[in-house]
């Protein structure tokens, strides 16, 4: 496994090795990983013949500079974890490598940045896509991997790589769950032990509201999620919001011929946690 901190040095390697027919597979990610990280880098392993990790964590997409100082940075311990699976190139770039000067580029993203996440966190997909066509750029995958925990981020990155004609098959993975049901995230090491013994009510309620929803109406659904979870007093729902899975607009009826997903945010004290679950597929 190399360990890069030189955009050049990666592409370098990178092009050589695609000119001799290797197949390349890339999981960016912002450090801090997890068991769901590990997944990815599993199916990336599967599917392809090289597997690059970026680990960077990525300033323009934090809209609130204070989550950005106190996102978790255990790079030691990351390389730990990829010396243990299949990762030939580990990427640590800094923010001078990634941005030498101010970046000014805007996206157009139809409605996807208009709801939940968009919504609340202004500019948060802007400086997603950024760093990922920046890396994109620089490593040139065959596909790349991301998780479903971040469903309206997913969609967002397939529609700019449609966008900027990046040759990129873009995979989404399965949600990875802790035993009680909590859904992987970097954040979580930043729980204390008595929140961390109350957040799983988030995926309790999520998959009660599917079963509750042949029964409900969608307004009713929203409802009865958002007050569920507010009722315990260390969380406070920001949003749950039920959306078609292509458009993500909002919807008012159940109709079983189109995916639907729930997708909720919530604040933990001052960590802020995302989740969702498909309703129909």
């Amino acid at each position: 496994m190399k360990i890069l901190k030189s955009s050049s040095e990666l592409k370098k390697e990178l092009e050589r090795l695609e000119s001799k027919g290797r197949r390349i597979g890339f999981v960016p990610t912002m450090g801090a990983l997890h068991k769901g990280h590990l997944s990815l880098l599993d199916f990336a392993s599967k599917e392809n013949d090289v597997v690059v990790v970026s680990i960077f964590v990525n300033p323009t997409q934090f809209n609130d500079k204070s989550d950005y100082k106190k996102y978790p940075r255990i790079l030691e311990k990351d390389i730990e974890k990829l010396n243990k699976v299949k990762c030939d190139y580990v990427f640590t770039p800094d923010e001078n490598e990634m941005y030498p000067e101010e970046d000014n580029r805007e996206f157009s993203f139809g409605n996807l940045d208009k709801v939940m996440e968009g919504k609340h966190r202004p500019g948060h997909f802007r400086g997603v896509a950024l760093i990922v066509s920046k890396l994109f750029e620089v490593v040139k995958p065959h596909k790349a991997y991301f998780g479903e925990k971040d469903f309206q981020q997913v969609a967002v990155i397939k529609h700019i790589t449609e966008q900027m004609k990046f040759d990129i098959e873009i995979v989404s993975c399965p949600i990875i769950r802790e035993e009680d049901g909590l859904a992987m995230s970097s954040r979580n090491m930043l729980l204390s032990d008595e929140q961390r013994a109350n957040v799983s009510l988030i995926s309790r309620t999520l998959f009660e509201a599917k079963e509750n929803s042949k029964s409900l109406t969608v307004q009713e659904t929203k409802d009865w999620v958002i007050r569920t979870i507010n009722e315990n007093p260390l969380l406070d729902v920001e949003y749950f919001e039920i959306v078609d899975d292509s458009s993500l607009e909002p919807i008012t009826e159940w109709k079983q011929t189109r995916g639907t997903v729930g997708c909720v945010a919530v604040h933990v004290g001052n960590i802020r946690l995302i989740d969702n679950v498909r309703f129909y597929s």
